[in-house]
């Protein structure tokens, strides 16, 4: 099983938000390890490190990332810009999970290849539910 586990890193910047996929995860006992980063360059810096403390440093295989598009410093749009530009990096999958329902924003994440735009559901019932349904699906795709 241990060659199952997800490596999930959340890049959001809005605490309620966290702390909803923290609770949804434990509601759910998705026992996924999960790595925070506020903005797309804390992201970045914490996927590019080969050391660091043993919390923010992500293990190189079996990585997920669910990106929210509006956060300060780099957003999401620009996060997903700078990752698939870096050969290390670009095929890491991306779930955007976020607030906008512009058809923009939708077009530009899809073009840059995410796996999946979810718009974050305004209940925690409805919240907790999309990531349960997220951790059946990452749980049956095959990963590097």
């Amino acid at each position: 099983m241990e060659d199952r586990i997800i490596n999930i890193l959340l890049v959001e910047d809005d605490e309620v938000d966290v702390m909803n996929v923290k609770r949804a995860f434990k509601k759910h006992k998705i026992t996924n390890p999960l790595y925070i980063a506020g903005n797309g360059l804390e992201a970045l810096s914490m996927l590019r490190s080969s050391h660091g403390d043993k919390d923010s440093l992500i293990p190189r295989n079996r990585r997920l990332i669910l990106l929210d598009l509006n956060m300060p410093k780099m957003n999401g749009l620009e996060f997903l810009h700078e990752l698939r530009a870096d050969p290390q990096l670009k095929s890491t999958p991306v779930i955007v999970l976020t607030t906008s329902d512009e058809e923009r924003d939708r077009a530009l994440a899809y073009n840059l290849n995410v796996a999946g735009y979810i718009l974050k559901p305004i209940t925690f019932v409805n919240f907790a539910e999309a990531m349960q349904t997220l951790n059946k699906y990452w749980a049956l795709c095959e990963m590097p």
